[in-house]
């Protein structure tokens, strides 16, 4: 998650919703939400054939969710039938699904502790293990997670997967993904600490986790790293970077030895940033292999050779994406809303 001055952003936007509504609580589902100007703008605009193959330009944009303060991190779950999905300064997680419409998932999901209920350090990226279990980027506690409950109906108990590199703690992890073997790959900015600062680390690195917990630094030269994932044949990692002064998508090979090689820019976002809202942060790969990565005006679909195939406009600053299965539909998060829209 990021935009410029991230925290003052927050600040800004919770200080407006709060005199407005006067609430933490303050989301609301879709039905409340009008039609206006804003949402005519939602659109998909395709500059390659080779996107129609995965999206639809004709697909209406749903705003399922609103109210938020920044929600991030959409995860679908098939075991709920529903998104959960991160608001990182409320640190809380939300559920929604078709059945329910909107519900609290789980709260002190990122600063735990009843002490840090209301704590603006909340969870970031979620996903699952092949085991089923929700693991989590927690600003406030400063590691990577593991929920111990079930699924259904969880308290906010969470056992550390990592949360130290060489004895010093992480910044704060903010997105993450996870290979058929268990190895979790994540990006460690300094958005959940003091003025952006990056901590005691001294580098906002790109790290992994071996199913063992031995924590390995895979790149330490990037500024602001952000969204991540692996290409389908896990032989490729494409992180975002969300540097308002160098916003660009790399693309890395993995060696056999699991080291990073050949590290290159395949896409620039500067040309987009100067009109739209946003940097780039959270991404996902389809298994067609292209790249669905949020950026200045939405959510931008790159072909793993850098050829941009198409944008989502969401409107606004958009945090995160996720398919659901088998990539019926494209789970946008977006500032204060959640939305989503139908693909082919």
């Amino acid at each position: 998650m990021i935009m410029d001055k991230r925290w003052f952003f927050y600040i800004a936007f919770s200080f407006l919703l709060f005199a407005s509504c006067n609430t933490k609580d303050k989301a609301d589902s879709y039905e409340n939400i009008p039609n206006d100007s804003l949402t005519a703008k939602l659109t998909i605009e395709v500059f390659d054939s080779m996107a129609l193959n995965i999206v639809d330009p004709n697909a209406p944009i749903e705003i399922l969710a609103k109210g938020f303060y920044w929600s991030e991190g959409p995860l679908w779950v098939d075991e709920l039938q529903a998104v959960l999905f991160s608001d990182v300064p409320a640190n809380k997680i939300y559920q929604w699904n078709e059945k329910d419409s909107l519900t609290v998932y789980l709260e002190s999901a990122g600063h735990t502790g009843e002490e840090n209920k209301d704590s603006d350090k909340g969870p970031n990226g979620l996903i699952l293990t092949r085991e089923n279990k929700l693991l989590l980027c927690q600003h406030g506690d400063r590691r990577i997670a593991r929920l111990d409950d079930d699924l259904k109906k969880p308290q906010p108990q969470f056992i550390t997967i990592a949360d130290t590199y060489k004895g010093k703690k992480f910044n704060s992890p903010n997105d993450l993904t996870m290979d058929r073997a268990g190895t979790i790959y994540f990006t460690d900015p300094p958005y959940g600490l003091p003025e952006n600062k990056t901590g005691a680390i001294g580098i906002n690195g790109v790290f992994k986790v071996s199913p063992n917990k031995e924590v390995s630094l895979l790149v330490d030269s990037l500024t602001m790293p952000n969204g991540i994932g692996l290409s389908p044949d896990e032989q490729t990692l494409y992180i975002n970077q969300s540097d308002p002064n160098n916003p660009v998508l790399y693309r890395y090979e993995i060696a056999e030895s699991g080291v990073l090689e050949n590290g290159k820019v395949i896409f620039d976002f500067r040309a987009f940033a100067k009109d739209a809202r946003g940097l780039p942060d959270g991404l996902k790969v389809h298994p067609s292999g292209h790249i669905f990565a949020t950026g200045p005006g939405g959510v931008h679909v790159i072909s793993p050779e850098g050829k941009h195939l198409a944008v989502i406009k969401t409107g606004k600053a958009t945090a995160n994406c996720a398919f659901d299965t088998g990539q019926q539909y494209l789970y946008m998060t977006t500032t204060d809303w959640l939305m989503r829209v139908r693909l082919k």
